[in-house]
């Protein structure tokens, strides 16, 4: 069982302070407690993306995102009783409490279940040219450049498989043939892996116009030079608790602007703001869709991922979206590529 203490905090303390917990705990939750032990609430990792997403302050109190009421259970509750309860409320963490609601423990799904056979299937997009890359990639496509002691792509597809995924399609171009030399079937990870032939430049959503059959499940699609340490079982959840048609994972960038920013009504000066920073929402690669998304692709035409979503809302479909606060990279450059090789052991080993 995990030591609740590890992960708690004061309902005083940051939400910066809380995301340090959470990410350090490891299981996507802080428990908020006064100094009497007492349980003052919770706070999940989706309580504060959503608080990050309404542009909340990170040094605002913990107090202002958490959940106030959190479901609870007793010490001495039979295991069964806490899966089926964590079943039934879609919740992953349960805090145990005693007859003064003081904390004594909590448990968490994940300890009490092995991970489920997920049928999801996850497509990566790995037939890129790797231009930018060049000369590292003139003999070896991207997905297959080593990252710490392994192909990129290998790393990416045991993250999947760390969450229960085991159908998987690689969409595969340049140097198809090492890629399917490599992986195989998927046998030797104990997973199913097909391959998606893009005969010409099909975009990062055109090749799932060539999936052999329409999935009959929610899937998965990532870009196939990206590394994360993101929980891709979550990230399904999300999906599924907001029930739209997509959802884009996308991560916060800051730029700074170098100057005094001048506030003006007409041509009077209001006031002036010193180098602020700027906020945004951008792409990270990493898509969830439902099936009867894959109706808007058109067959064998270059089309992005962008435009897929821009359709579904010219549709008026509903998409959100997840931000990523975990470790993310995209290898597409040079200095990328060997960024990533120096910090891939403090992060995935």
């Amino acid at each position: 069982m995990t030591d609740w203490r590890t992960i708690s905090v004061s309902p005083d303390q940051t939400i910066r302070e809380a995301l340090e917990v959470i990410d350090e705990g490891g299981v996507q939750i802080a428990i908020v407690a006064n100094e009497e032990d007492r349980l003052r609430g919770v706070a999940t990792d989706g309580d504060i993306r959503r608080g990050i997403l309404k542009d909340l302050d990170l040094d605002a109190p913990v107090a202002s995102v958490m959940n106030e009421d959190p479901i609870t259970a007793r010490p001495k509750e039979d295991r069964q009783s806490l899966i089926d309860t964590m079943r039934a409320r879609r919740i992953h963490q349960i805090p145990l409490v005693d007859n003064e609601g003081r904390v004594v423990g909590i448990e968490v799904l994940d300890d009490l279940l092995e991970p489920d056979a997920r049928p999801n299937p996850v497509v990566l997009m790995a037939g890129g040219l790797g231009t930018r890359l060049r000369p590292l990639t003139e003999d070896c496509p991207k997905p297959l450049l080593e990252v710490g002691d392994k192909p990129i792509l290998e790393t990416i597809l045991e993250g999947f498989i760390a969450h229960g995924f085991h159908r998987f399609y690689l969409s595969v171009n340049y140097k198809a043939g090492m890629i399917e030399d490599y992986f195989g079937d998927g046998s030797d990870w104990g997973v199913d892996i097909s391959y998606v032939h893009e005969e010409k430049r099909l975009g990062t959503a055109g090749p799932l116009s060539l999936l052999p059959e329409r999935p009959d499940e929610t899937m998965i699609v990532m870009n196939g030079d990206l590394l994360t340490k993101l929980n891709f079982a979550h990230l399904l959840d999300f999906h599924r608790k907001h029930d739209v048609a997509a959802t884009m994972c996308v991560r916060e960038h800051e730029t700074q602007v170098p100057y005094g920013v001048i506030e003006t009504d007409d041509q009077y000066m209001e006031g002036i703001e010193e180098k602020p920073t700027e906020r945004y929402f951008v792409n990270a690669g990493i898509y969830v869709l439902e099936p009867e998304t894959l109706d808007l692709v058109p067959e064998n035409e270059f089309f992005d991922m962008p435009d897929l979503f821009e359709r579904l809302i010219e549709e008026g479909r509903e998409a959100t979206v997840f931000p990523v606060r975990e470790y993310w990279q995209d290898v597409g450059r040079e200095e990328d590529f060997h960024q990533v090789n120096g910090e891939y052991e403090n992060v995935f080993t």
